[in-house]
């Protein structure tokens, strides 16, 4: 198993970890329940964590597969890129998430409204991060992106000019 391999293993999780804690702190906003916001915020510092790994595995994924035929450079880019941003926001989700636990259990005045601030930021994390997934999943799914006719052409363009010689000669 290589770094490749962990990337695309790892990378699922936070995607589908922070869409399973907004459903169990959306739960446990509107039943009041702080035991469950718990569970949903050490979900969100699980995945922030877990974060890590499948940013710092990304380069070597890209690398090993930069060079094949139908992988679109602009997608590798813009994934990347987003990726960048979509870390940082989901170790504010961590951080965010901590400060509301620390809350419930000190049971501050402020608990309630930086459990909501918690949510919307976990709704925003989300939606960042299932971009990025998507992007990810454009990279040697071509068949999902919205540029798979641009892909298409580039590969007619290689198959028809396999060494990458200019026609200009």
């Amino acid at each position: 198993m290589d770094l490749t391999h962990i990337h695309l293993i790892l990378t699922h999780f936070p995607i589908v970890g922070t869409i399973i804690g907004i459903g169990i702190l959306a739960y446990g906003q509107f039943a009041k329940n702080d035991d469950v916001k718990k569970v949903a915020l050490v979900t969100f510092v699980l995945m922030a964590i877990l974060t890590i790994p499948v940013f710092l595995t990304g380069e070597p994924a890209e690398e090993s597969v930069e060079h094949l035929t139908g992988v679109s450079e602009n997608i590798i880019e813009e994934h990347e890129e987003l990726a960048k941003k979509a870390i940082w926001l989901m170790g504010l989700l961590g951080v965010f998430s901590l400060i509301s636990f620390y809350a419930i259990i000190k049971k501050t005045t402020f608990a309630k409204m930086m459990t909501l601030i918690t949510l919307v930021i976990s709704l925003t994390t989300f939606g960042i991060f299932a971009k990025v997934g998507n992007l990810g999943g454009q990279i040697r799914h071509t068949e999902i992106g919205v540029n798979s006719n641009n892909v298409q052409e580039e590969n007619n363009s290689e198959m028809a000019n396999p060494y990458n010689e200019d026609d200009d000669d």
